[in-house]
C-alpha cells in the first residue's frame, strides 16, 4: 500500500467540486486516511511550491493557491501516486485523457482544481506540511 497527497485547489472548492472530486477518489479505491479544509497562508504556500520560485508563474500560483480554502487528502491505495496522477490527468486539461478530472473540471493549467504528489519522495515531503506524520496510520 502507499500513501499519497492530493489537494483539491481553490477553484474546485469555489465550483463546489470537492464533494464530486471527492467521491470520484473513493470510487477509485483510495482509502482517505486524513481530510483538512484549510485557508492556505502565503508563508505556507510558498514553502509548499519552493521547487518553482525560480519559475515565472510562482507569485501567480502563490496568489491563486491562497485565494480561498483548500482541501488536503492523505489518501492510500496499492500504486497510489501513479494511479492519482493517471485519474487527476496531465497539468493541462487540453492535454488531459478523457474522463480525467481535470479533463472534465479544469478551466486552464492553473484552475486544473487538483494537486497530486508526482513521486514517493515527493509524496513523504508533501504530506508534512498538512498532516503530523503521527497522526497517519502510514
Amino acid at each position: 500500500m502507499e500513501t499519497t497527497l492530493c489537494l483539491i485547489k481553490p477553484d474546485a472548492t469555489r465550483r463546489r467540486l470537492a464533494g464530486p472530486i471527492l467521491g470520484r477518489l473513493e470510487s477509485e479505491g483510495f482509502e482517505v486516511l486524513a481530510i483538512r479544509r484549510l485557508q492556505l497562508r502565503e508563508p505556507t504556500a510558498r514553502a509548499f511550491y519552493a521547487i518553482h520560485k525560480d519559475r515565472p508563474f510562482y507569485m501567480e500560483l502563490i496568489g491563486f493557491m491562497t485565494s480561498g480554502p483548500i482541501y488536503a487528502l492523505a489518501l492510500r491505495r496499492e500504486g497510489a501516486i501513479a494511479y492519482l496522477r493517471q485519474v487527476v490527468g496531465a497539468t493541462d486539461p487540453a492535454e488531459a485523457e478523457p474522463g480525467t478530472i481535470r479533463a472534465e473540471h479544469a478551466e486552464n493549467k492553473q484552475e486544473n482544481c487538483v494537486h497530486a504528489s508526482d513521486a514517493p519522495e515527493t509524496a513523504v515531503a508533501e504530506i508534512p506540511f498538512f498532516f503530523p506524520l503521527t497522526d497517519l496510520a502510514i
